[in-house]
């Protein structure tokens, strides 16, 4: 059964968010809120994790994962990023966008597109989110919590503890956060292309 935490939208209680991050640490998968909606989260290096939000959303592997990062400092760490790029993603961020960009070596090898070498990266704008990955000291591997053949992804704490109870480790509840997915933008050839249009607007990109 998963472990449930009651965690405060704008004010995450300290306690709370430490045990997440420890159950992360010692290689739990979780579900918890984002800007744009729920996702699954789990540590960078955790084969088991990546494997089992496969098998949870059904995906093959030319899906993009994402690395939910704290700020940019720590987003550089991970993808390759030239100037005109970074104004570009820096005024668009924290905020409910994904960025595919080419991807450097810290990031293990089953997490890239296998033939474009790259990965998504973003810097949300929730309170929950970056207490957790500042508590981690490093990325969220993470991806939307929307199950096969469901149109919208799932929008309620107490939903995701009932269904999921048995596939995921921890479930982070902190009331509704939508249903809309990041919008995401692949920068990885230097020019901005809208994938999917999401909850960020994507005026500033077109």
């Amino acid at each position: 059964m998963a472990k449930y935490f009651d965690v405060h939208p704008d004010n995450p209680q300290r306690r709370a968010i430490s045990s997440v991050a420890d159950s992360i640490r010692s290689g739990a998968l979780v579900a918890y809120p984002t800007d744009s909606c729920y996702a699954l989260g789990c540590q960078l290096g955790n084969r088991d994790g990546i494997s089992r939000i496969r098998s949870i959303r059904n995906l093959d592997d030319r899906h993009h994962f994402t690395l939910v990062c704290e700020d940019f400092a720590q987003l550089g760490q991970f993808v390759h990023i030239d100037n005109d790029v970074f104004r570009a993603i820096k005024a668009a961020t924290p905020g409910s966008y994904t960025f595919i960009l080419p991807a450097t070596k810290e990031v293990p090898r089953q997490l890239l597109h296998p033939k474009k070498k790259t990965v998504g990266v973003r810097i949300p704008d929730h309170a929950v989110a970056q207490a957790l990955v500042a508590e981690l000291g490093e990325p969220l591997l993470s991806s939307t919590l929307l199950l096969p053949d469901e149109d919208e992804p799932l929008t309620q704490g107490w939903e995701i503890k009932e269904r999921l109870d048995h596939v995921v480790d921890a479930v982070v509840d902190s009331g509704d956060c939508g249903t809309e997915p990041t919008t995401v933008i692949d920068f990885s050839e230097g020019e901005a292309e809208i994938v999917r249009r999401g909850a960020g607007d994507t005026t500033r990109f077109e």
